[in-house]
């Protein structure tokens, strides 16, 4: 999960356009938002999924391998579901693996399924693990706990590093799972002659669009590369290092993803079908790795890039769309590992910055790990907290003064 000011014309210009010097844009005022605690019984909460049934239920995944259940205010007292004895050992304070994402299937409140994503051990020479996606039905005697046995793979992924493995899940206003891959990790994406961001033929370093209502799953027939020699035809986008959280804008319906930089540059992208997002030959609007001869000209920009001069890991977000911050309608909300936050708003064919002042921050180091969104288009900030006791895991709410 590794992470200027300036912006770009829309996502759909040529690189070799959009690359151009932009002019400078005044910077926007600040947006302000005060965070009410809702609870800090986690370590490292990286995920919040909502089952869209009416009931406010929060389900906030503990990347140790935990789904844990929110309603009212109160933390349950039993896990919701619990895949910690199937996954990889890790670290909870810097591991990239572990328990990553949930998505609740569109049709929850009828067939009561949902969809995890997690990293399990592998027996394949040259692999670190294997990131797997499961799913999984609630018990039929009680709906605040899931059914173990109900457990379907849906897919399993071989990751050559430990890091870079994404994770995000998503159902789109299509009806599909989108799924974000980072690139396999290491450094410099050096998988194969092109590496994996440009490999068409691995799903690493991809957004992918897939059905669930499959055996194990379908591929979508308006999946960009479905027919294609030598493609893998689950591949919505491509060119990404690690989408470190994706997601719908619930007005426009845009795919929104905050990809994490090498060593230089974080970036925001706007996702659209079979989009080329240009790891590993740029990192956000600059040269990387650039083959002889190679064609930019394909190459999709960021909406947003910032340097590591101002963060260290992008931590994608959401467009905000709820009641209590009406001058946050619209923008979308994202941070950075470091505990920066920020909105972006468009102008036009622009993108203008604006930090985003949070009141009732905690005053140890803060990191930033993700962001949800409630059914009423509220959101939360997941973090962790380094203080001489170690990690201090938090789930806020964004709310008004």
């Amino acid at each position: 999960m590794n992470a200027f000011r300036l912006l770009m014309a829309v996502p759909v210009l040529a690189f070799s356009i959009a690359c151009q010097a932009a002019p400078l844009l005044k910077e926007p005022p600040a947006r302000k938002a005060r965070l009410q605690l809702v609870t800090n019984k986690f370590i490292s909460p990286v995920a919040l999924g909502v089952p869209g049934d009416g009931s406010g239920r929060l389900f906030i995944c503990q990347k140790e391998g935990k789904v844990w259940l929110i309603q009212n205010g109160q933390v349950a007292a039993q896990p919701f579901l619990d895949v910690s004895s199937e996954m990889v050992k890790i670290n909870p304070g810097y591991d990239e693996r572990g328990l990553l994402g949930i998505a609740f299937h569109p049709r929850f409140k009828q067939n009561k399924k949902f969809y995890v994503y997690y990293s399990v051990p592998s027996n394949t020479a040259g692999s670190n693990h294997k990131s797997r996606i499961s799913e999984f039905t609630v018990s039929a005697s009680n709906p605040n706990v899931a059914d173990p046995a109900s457990k379907r793979v849906i897919m399993e992924i071989e990751q050559p590093e430990s890091n870079h493995n994404g994770g995000d899940l998503v159902f789109g206003p299509d009806g599909y799972l989108y799924i974000g891959l980072g690139d396999g990790g290491g450094g410099g994406d050096k998988h194969g002659t092109i590496g994996n961001g440009q490999n068409l033929n691995t799903l690493l370093g991809k957004i992918l669009r897939i059905d669930v209502n499959g055996n194990p799953y379908n591929v979508p027939k308006d999946n960009p590369f479905v027919g294609k020699p030598n493609v893998r035809p689950e591949i919505w986008a491509y060119g990404l290092r690690n989408p470190w959280r994706i997601s719908f804008d619930k007005a426009t319906k845009r795919l929104f993803a905050g990809d994490v930089g090498q060593n230089k540059y974080e970036e925001v992208d706007v996702i659209t079908k079979g989009g080329n997002y240009g790891w590993r030959i740029i990192e956000g609007y600059h040269d990387f790795n650039v083959p002889a001869g190679a064609d930019k000209s394909k190459l999709i920009a960021p909406i947003d890039e910032y340097s590591h001069d101002l963060g260290i890991s992008v931590t994608g977000g959401y467009v905000y769309r709820g009641k209590a911050l009406p001058a946050l309608k619209g923008n979308y909300v994202f941070g950075d590992y470091n505990g920066k936050s920020w909105v972006l708003v468009q102008n036009g064919s622009k993108w203008e910055r604006a930090d985003l002042e949070l009141e009732g921050r905690p005053a140890e180091g803060l990191q930033i790990l993700s962001w949800g969104e409630d059914e009423a288009g509220e959101l939360y900030m997941l973090c962790s907290s380094s203080t001489s006791e170690g990690f201090k895991g938090s789930v806020y709410k964004l709310v008004g003064f």
